[in-house]
């Protein structure tokens, strides 16, 4: 487990939450080599450490692809993402979270947190073996998936699976690329909203999941980054979060692009500008 890629089961037994059905997982791969998983009943974690020769932070990041609690633009918005951090020395965990479905799922609104939460479970408590700092470990993600890396980031203190050793499920940072954030009507990405709460979503539940109404003193610090003239996920979602941080005096750093759109994983094509470059600076001011 020191160097490299290796994939894991989420979980070692009973998958929580989840219910009997003929859902089958798929992967498909466009021309622009861009690989979208749906159908996800067994989630996993692929990790990637740091390979020989580069040194190790001890720093971890558990990432959250997006696609509209849909689907999972596992490749730019996981994998790619995971590489480039590895070879930072920073080890990083893909999750293939299950996407909220009643097809699969008891309670979908949960299903995607509890997959989040074990993720950052199973880190920290394989953390000495992986040569991993406990209080280092952070979650990525983004569109969607920075929807579900918020929402750990600010429901961690109640657990929504089983933890009996009692491990912390709070991140120590969080990166979120133009993530969704508020479930709430003016600020919204329709379908994430639509596909986590259903369509005729409980007054309590948009609050519930409407994570810049969620931040506390004790919400971990976080790194974002948006396109002004995103038409998917508007900027605001970004901007409420940091507002909602800074009320607390938490360290938050929005980097916002005048163009961009929706989904451009590492590379924003409109600009030279690496935003990666300033997160490595970022998390070592921490």
């Amino acid at each position: 487990m020191a160097f490299g890629q290796t994939v894991m089961n989420l979980y070692d037994g009973s998958i929580p939450n989840s219910k009997p059905s003929a859902v089958e997982e798929t992967l498909a791969t466009d021309a622009n080599g861009i690989s979208r998983v749906s159908g996800v009943t067994a989630p996993t974690l692929t990790a990637y450490f740091p390979k020989g020769g580069v040194a190790n932070t001890g720093k971890a990041i558990v990432i959250c692809p997006g696609g509209g609690y849909s689907i999972l633009a596992i490749t730019h918005e996981g994998h790619d993402i995971a590489k480039l951090l590895a070879e930072h020395g920073i080890a990083a965990f893909v999750l293939k979270y299950r996407l909220p479905s009643d097809e699969i799922m008891v309670d979908k609104r949960i299903g995607p947190l509890q997959d989040a939460q074990r993720a950052l479970q199973l880190v920290r408590e394989h953390a000495d073996e992986w040569g991993i700092r406990k209080n280092q470990i952070g979650i990525a993600g983004s569109s969607a998936g920075g929807h579900l890396a918020s929402t750990l980031s600010t429901h961690y203190q109640k657990a929504v699976i089983d933890n009996p050793k009692e491990t912390s499920l709070r991140p120590d940072f969080s990166l979120l690329l133009y993530p969704v954030i508020s479930m709430q009507q003016e600020l919204t990405h329709e379908g994430s909203k639509n596909n986590l709460l259903g369509s005729n979503p409980k007054p309590q539940d948009i609050i519930l999941f409407s994570n810049e109404l969620q931040v506390s003193k004790d919400t971990p610090p976080a790194f974002l980054v948006h396109a002004e003239d995103d038409g998917a996920v508007p900027i605001a979602n970004s901007e409420a979060y940091v507002k909602a941080l800074e009320k607390y005096g938490i360290a938050a750093k929005l980097i916002r692009y005048p163009q961009g759109g929706h989904g451009f994983g590492l590379h924003n094509k409109t600009t030279s500008d690496k935003w990666f470059d300033h997160f490595l600076v970022w998390l070592d001011s921490l």
